[in-house]
């Protein structure tokens, strides 16, 4: 296994809209902790503000973040 913390390193090449856009929750869900680092959550974070807009949505982004934080430090 290389050095990714334990991490799929295929998991960042999902786009915000692959990660935003499935009509099932648990999918949405799935790709929202399957990010592991603060740039791509900006970027879905700017994807949903630009298109949904979707306050859960948003929140969970939120929540990932400050677990992100969490682990940096």
């Amino acid at each position: 296994m290389s050095d990714t913390g334990g991490h799929d390193p295929d998991s960042n090449e999902l786009s915000p809209e692959q990660r935003l856009e499935p009509q099932n929750t648990r999918l949405i869900n799935a790709g929202i902790v399957t990010i592991h680092d603060m740039e791509t959550l900006r970027a879905c974070v700017a994807y949903e503000n630009a298109n949904k807009q979707r306050v859960q949505i948003l929140r969970r982004l939120e929540d990932r973040a400050s677990e992100i934080r969490a682990q940096d430090d």
